[in-house]
């Protein structure tokens, strides 16, 4: 790839980003999943845990932030590719020049940027209307495992897109995948308190990295080596999940134009 196609490669990712992060700003479905479920959950989970340990209030922000991330990811992101073939568009985006992937990448970073708000209406929920002292006791690197989570969460929409693409049918569970990753990830209490036999499924899920990074580093108990673990599996993942999408697209890609399946 020459400089000069790669340059225009990442124009088009910049203008997907744009337009769909101006799409799905005025969605109702999008904004009650980064807004209104988020906020409910973490009303429930605030009623629930701080009049006992008033300390996980800040556990109950991250971890009902993060349960906006992974829903929007979830139903926006798998439905990229999905989105297309329905207007009637997909034909027009695999036919020119960019590959496929950068256009998926720009959609899910829209996303997952946006879904980062739900997070914010958590914590401003949890201090005006609860009267609850938040505080994140290691900002920068608090800062730096957003960055790797919001890289892992976009990386690990590049998967779900091709295989909500190649079997429609998927889609029919998308609302019962959202809760056993909340679950599996340890978003709104530790993966300790789940049966054994559960542990190597949550190692493989690089939401429970970015949970794990985002509560450590919010509550003080990150060390070094913590965090060395956490970035490095979410940095692991994300590589992986970008190798491994690039390769799944060629071969759905290649299938639906031998079967002339492309647009049903």
């Amino acid at each position: 790839m020459t400089l000069s196609a790669l340059r225009q490669d990442l124009r088009v990712l910049f203008l997907t980003f744009e337009i769909t992060l101006k799409m799905i700003a005025v969605d109702s479905f999008v904004l009650f999943g980064i807004l209104i479920q988020p906020l409910i959950i973490a009303v429930l989970a605030i009623w629930m845990l701080t009049p006992k340990d008033p300390t996980q209030a800040i556990f109950v922000v991250i971890g009902s932030g993060m349960t906006g991330l992974w829903s929007t990811l979830l139903f926006i992101g798998g439905n990229s590719i999905t989105r297309e073939r329905w207007t009637g568009t997909l034909e027009s985006l695999v036919a020119q020049p960019t590959p496929l992937s950068y256009i998926i990448f720009g959609k899910n970073l829209a996303s997952v940027l946006q879904s980062l708000l739900s997070m914010l209406a958590s914590y401003a929920l949890a201090a005006l209307f609860f009267d609850l002292e938040l505080r994140i006791v290691q900002p920068l690197p608090f800062a730096i495992s957003i960055v790797l989570t919001v890289f892992s969460f976009v990386c690990f929409g590049l998967i779900m897109a091709p295989v909500f693409l190649l079997n429609p049918a998927v889609q029919q569970w998308q609302n019962a995948m959202e809760f056993p990753v909340y679950i599996l990830a340890g978003f709104l209490f530790p993966i300790a308190l789940l049966p054994g036999w559960t542990t190597p499924l949550s190692y493989l899920l690089a939401p429970y990295w970015a949970a794990r990074a985002l509560h450590a580093t919010a509550n003080g108990s990150a060390t070094p080596q913590e965090l060395a673990l956490s970035w490095g599996m979410m940095a692991l993942f994300g590589t992986l999940y970008l190798v491994f999408s690039r390769y799944l697209l060629r071969v759905i890609l290649r299938k639906a134009r031998a079967d002339a399946t492309l647009g049903l």
